[in-house]
């Protein structure tokens, strides 16, 4: 159910206030309940572990050993696993962001519904008693 104009003019007035007063606060709260993640944040990801492959074929090729241990394949494996948990990361966190939002709107939708049934029932209830 759409807000009323007047209660849709309170809220950008509540709103309004709590931006003044704490802006950082708002920012943050705000930004919280928003946020999904960033499509830079996946490039980011895709970009190191592309990087990574790159090092390590590339310490495959090259013979340099550090006590015996291929140090440019093994920072390339490192960089190429980081990219993969930034990118499982990212997007195991906006299947959860996207889920959240739409089992609360759907308990809201739900329990909005319910109470409007109960007061309707309660309206007609009055006029058939009286």
């Amino acid at each position: 159910m759409p807000l009323s104009e007047h209660e849709q003019r309170l809220l950008d007035q509540i709103e309004r206030a709590l931006y003044a007063e704490d802006p950082k606060f708002a920012s943050t709260v705000r930004g919280a309940r928003l946020r999904r993640p960033s499509r830079r944040r996946r490039l980011q990801g895709i970009a190191l572990s592309v990087l990574g492959v790159a090092l390590l074929v590339l310490g495959v090729m090259l013979p340099l050993k550090l006590a015996g241990i291929p140090v440019v394949s093994v920072v390339g494996f490192l960089l190429m696993f980081l990219g993969v948990v930034l990118i499982v990361n990212t997007l195991r966190h906006g299947d959860e962001v996207v889920e959240e939002n739409e089992q609360e709107a759907h308990r809201t939708s739900r329990s909005r519904s319910s109470f409007s049934q109960r007061m309707e029932e309660r309206f007609r209830r009055r006029f058939e008693d009286e």
